[in-house]
């Protein structure tokens, strides 16, 4: 039986420590999906860098760079985003603040890249939303078991 009040279960664990066991499980799993939207960057990156002709853009669009730049942003990007994966399976507190600003930041990059490929850049921003969300939904719960 669990209880949100600090009480025991029948297992004779605490109702918080499941709870925080929850809470690290998802920001475990945010880890783990944002090092594969770092190497989707990455992907993304090298396919920029090496075949110009693999992205079309249409003739107006405000955010139009080379696709030389974009791959080079979307490389840094996505190796930055892999390095915050890894941290976040630290837990720490900074690994986690870092996990929601990196991720923000890769959700705003992809959209400035939907007219390069719309259908991708929709997905990537979809899994930055949910690695933010797996990240602060459970925070309360770690900082009340002390995590």
């Amino acid at each position: 039986m669990t209880s949100t009040t600090g009480r025991t279960t029948d297992s004779g664990r605490s109702a918080d420590r499941d709870y925080s066991v929850v809470a690290a499980g998802s920001i475990l799993f945010a880890g783990v999906i944002m090092i594969m939207v770092g190497a989707f960057h990455i992907l993304q990156a090298l396919v920029a860098l090496f075949n110009d002709e693999f992205y079309v853009a249409g003739p107006e669009y405000v955010y139009q760079f080379d696709l030389t730049s974009w791959g080079w942003i979307h490389l840094l990007g996505g190796v930055v985003l892999v390095f915050g994966g890894v941290a976040l399976f630290r837990g720490a507190m900074w690994a986690r603040i870092l996990a929601v600003v990196l991720a923000s930041l890769s959700a705003l990059v992809n959209f400035m890249w939907l007219p390069y490929y719309p259908l991708w850049g929709t997905i990537l921003i979809a899994l930055d939303v949910f690695i933010i969300w797996a990240v602060l939904a459970h925070s309360r719960d770690l900082i009340r078991s002390g995590k």
